[in-house]
């Protein structure tokens, strides 16, 4: 044997030879199959609560919405019967469009409506007046927000009443009393009082959220574009939007699926009146249960209801966990 074939078999590193005075290293369990156990007990009450609280009360009334029920006595199945009949219910898609007509009050209007007191909260007004003045600002912007739907609808319920309402009364004061209106009572006006109602409760909100957004904006860039001659509606149009694009789909999809269930405020405005003016499928359904016991039926109703909301829902889950994948590799 030649003395290169014997120093190859010795050397370092060759077939199965060892370094004096060092171990293998030991071969554990995978590092992502390492302590999943803790994890799962974390997240059992969660999943304990989702089960109890949303998967098991979506299939009992899945299975209502199968039966002809008046409330009591015992069910009689019905199949799909309610089904068949909710397609063909003029006034399910009449509240069904009025509800879309609320994803534009409280949806997109908020959402432009923010987008432009954001801006100039942020470059205006924290400049000129201080970072104080512009959180006392966005704190009254938000409060509609934060006080209980029923409060507020009493209160718009006051200032919108045909006779002795404060909306009515001012117009009456500066002269322009040919506009007074029953604006809850009038079927032609009804719905878009109740609108105008929801922008005032929804534009806190996006307010919010953008603000927070312009603060992790560039300043650069601004900056950039200033000294090139734009002026704040340019800056603004090209520079501010296109970086608040996150912000912007998480707040119109988070205000649609509000908007595809309010209840609240038309319950205690008009209750869905005069004549169905202002029905929206959440309260059709709330009429089916309560005031006409048609129990099934309403069951029918929530359910489609149910299903309509989890479409925009999960596309707001789905674009928030890209959001947050996106955020760790950049931190990467």
């Amino acid at each position: 044997m030649s003395r290169t074939a014997a120093v190859s078999r010795t050397a370092p590193g060759a077939g199965g030879a060892r370094r004096p005075g060092r171990s293998p290293a030991p071969r554990g369990p995978h590092p992502t199959r390492v302590a999943r156990g803790p994890y799962v007990l974390f997240l059992l009450p969660g999943l304990l609560a989702f089960l109890a609280v949303i998967v098991v009360p979506f299939l009992m009334n899945t299975g209502v919405s199968l039966t002809d029920w008046q409330g009591v006595g015992s069910p009689k199945w019905a199949g799909l019967a309610n089904y068949r009949r909710l397609a063909s219910d003029a006034a399910f898609w009449e509240s069904f469009r009025h509800s879309l007509a609320m994803v534009v009050a409280m949806a997109a209007v908020p959402t432009a409506i923010g987008l432009v007191l954001a801006a100039g909260l942020f470059d205006f007004v924290a400049k000129h007046f201080g970072t104080r003045v512009a959180a006392v600002l966005r704190a009254c912007f938000y409060l509609p927000q934060v006080l209980p739907i029923a409060v507020a609808g009493i209160v718009w319920s006051w200032i919108l009443a045909p006779q002795d309402g404060s909306l009515n009364a001012l117009l009456g004061a500066v002269g322009l009393g040919a506009l007074q209106q029953d604006w809850l009572g009038d079927p032609d006006l009804a719905l878009y009082s109740v609108m105008a109602v929801m922008v005032w409760v929804q534009i806190g909100f996006p307010l919010v959220v953008f603000m927070a957004g312009l603060q992790r904006a560039d300043p650069r860039l601004h900056e950039a574009a200033e000294l090139d001659g734009a002026g704040w509606w340019r800056r603004f149009w090209h520079v501010t939007l296109p970086q608040l694009r996150p912000e912007i789909a998480v707040v119109l999809l988070w205000c649609t699926i509000a908007a595809l269930k309010v209840f609240g405020a038309v319950y205690v405005l008009t209750k869905g009146g005069p004549g169905g003016a202002t029905d929206v499928p959440s309260y059709f359904s709330f009429q089916n249960f309560f005031e006409k016991t048609q129990v099934g039926y309403g069951s029918a109703v929530s359910t489609v209801l149910t299903v309509i909301i989890m479409v925009p829902a999960l596309g707001a889950l789905r674009l928030q966990t890209r959001a947050e994948d996106d955020a760790q590799e950049g931190s990467r």
